[in-house]
């Protein structure tokens, strides 16, 4: 198992959770971006600059995961994409994206999408709160203790 993490909306503090994961699990988590960004010296971090361009990241994260990786994305297609692959889709706010719920995500996702090309304001999402934090950390800590256990 690998994780990739599309990382240029994803914020400093899941980034953090992922590389204390890493270190401790010994799990590769690649960031991808098409802007620089810092990490840790690690053997378990990774960065990926890609090019600028309209999901030129999501492109590259779904051509380089494979089935049972774990991508964090709060990019419905691109999670749908991974489900769709065989892979595990988390949300940085720790929703953890199914067969069984990607569908009415990308339905409410295109609803709202309406919305503002008319002209509707729909506003942003909430900032991050400590019960996104702490969800997106329980599903992590779930999801590589799986992993742990099956790898032995």
């Amino acid at each position: 198992m690998k994780i990739w993490v599309d990382a240029d909306a994803c914020p400093v503090v899941i980034k953090e959770i992922l590389f204390r994961a890493a270190d401790r699990t010994r799990v590769t988590v690649t960031l991808v971006a098409n802007q620089s960004i810092k990490i840790p010296a690690s053997h378990h971090i990774r960065f990926l600059q890609v090019r600028q361009g309209f999901d030129v990241a999501d492109n590259e994260i779904v051509k380089r995961m494979q089935a049972g990786d774990l991508v964090i994305t709060s990019d419905i297609p691109l999670a749908a994409d991974v489900i769709e692959k065989g892979g595990i889709a988390l949300s940085p706010r720790g929703e953890l994206y199914t067969a069984n719920n990607i569908r009415a995500r990308l339905n409410m996702r295109d609803f709202m999408e309406t919305l503002r090309s008319s002209g509707v304001d729909t506003g942003g999402p909430p900032a991050l709160s400590q019960g996104d934090r702490k969800a997106f950390a329980d599903h992590l800590d779930q999801i590589l203790t799986r992993h742990t256990k099956n790898n032995r």
